[in-house]
């Protein structure tokens, strides 16, 4: 399949994937039609990532900020730039703020996809030259042992807020392929780690904290392990499915790279020290054992044999090489880390950007 995209609208487009995604398009597969970047801009979206995007490819990318639960909003994107690809990253995302509050996780990732499918429906009206690609995590799938893989056909399994209700946008995703007839595929993927991720996140939220002198909290035993999977390998995959894939498949895109928490901050270390001058002795000195969250997942590891074999695709960094990436671009975009985290960001975009 050689499927043509020529209006693309992406969901939650001011988050670190999506960013990264509408980035790759532009720079790397040199997609030359529209994107439509839809965001609510909460409070990890930051459309000023993109902003020279904006200017420098102004006659095919525009920025609507808007809700995904808000069918008339979805519904105004549809009509006035005629979406013939939907790809829907948005979503509430961190597991800890689902533990605290998981009413926001089923409103945006339930509802919100609930929203997004149904506008489709109606607005695509049976079309087979249409498609809707949802992202999803690894997380659907539960928490493994010390041996084998989450597959494509793993029974789902989840065991937090945000997992349960990424679980069930994927369950209705599906739905709707197969009662409505609408074209879909999805894609389950494994920790992402990369440039322009909200410093909550394992990796940044570590990276910033060695800078700075802060404490490294480490849940539990520190012993729980993760795929880690660089984010532009991951926009890579997204952009092979959609032009590959048959409708109605799922894939698992994974860095097949497991890391235990403490392997992976020592190594973290390791490199921030040797980049940033910084005593390696004494980041060792700041980690801190912290009481684990409720329902922590030991072990996630996914097997992408599938994608490799169908659609050719292919890691192209090793996981030395996207961490170097990565602990560069903090290294060289403190002002946007500092701004995020502050807040200057939203006031520059109330000040660019009213919500539909």
């Amino acid at each position: 399949m050689n499927r043509k995209l020529s209006s693309i609208l992406v969901t939650g487009g001011a988050g670190f994937i999506g960013v990264n995604f509408i980035r790759h398009l532009f720079e790397r597969a040199g997609f030359d039609g529209r994107i439509v970047n839809l965001d609510a801009v909460t409070y990890a979206g930051n459309p000023a990532s993109l902003a020279d995007l904006s200017a420098g490819y102004k006659r095919h990318y525009d920025f609507v900020r808007g809700d995904i639960c808000d069918r008339g909003t979805v519904e105004k994107v549809f009509e006035d730039y005629q979406i013939d690809t939907l790809v829907h990253f948005a979503a509430e995302s961190h597991v800890d703020r689902s533990i605290l509050g998981p009413e926001a996780f089923v409103r945006t990732n339930v509802m919100g996809t609930f929203t997004l499918l149904d506008v489709a429906r109606m607005k695509w009206k049976g079309r087979d030259d249409v498609l809707f690609h949802h992202i999803s995590t690894d997380e659907v799938f539960g928490s493994l042992g010390e041996t084998g893989y989450f597959h494509e056909a793993t029974p789902y399994d989840p065991r937090s807020p945000y997992s349960a209700s990424k679980a069930s946008s994927d369950h209705l995703v599906r739905a709707y392929h197969h009662t409505y007839g609408l074209p879909i595929t999805l894609s389950n993927c494994s920790n992402n780690y990369g440039p322009y991720q909200f410093p909550e996140k394992l990796i940044p939220l570590m990276i910033q904290n060695m800078l700075e002198g802060k404490a490294l909290p480490v849940y539990g035993d520190g012993r729980n392990i993760r795929d880690w999977l660089y984010v532009e390998d991951h926009a890579s995959a997204i952009w092979t499915i959609l032009g590959r894939a048959e409708s109605g498949s799922s894939y698992n895109v994974g860095g097949e790279n497991e890391w235990e928490n403490l392997r992976l901050l020592e190594k973290l270390m390791e490199v921030v020290a040797a980049k940033s001058g910084k005593s390696l002795d004494a980041i060792r000195g700041s980690i801190t054992y912290v009481k684990d969250r409720p329902g922590h997942d030991r072990r996630y590891a996914i097997n992408c044999d599938a994608i490799k074999r169908d659609l050719g695709w292919r890691q192209a960094l090793t996981f030395d090489e996207g961490l170097e990436r990565t602990v560069d671009w903090y290294l060289s975009n403190q002002a946007w880390v500092d701004s995020i985290r502050s807040g200057e960001y939203q006031k520059w975009i109330d000040m660019n950007y009213a919500a539909r």
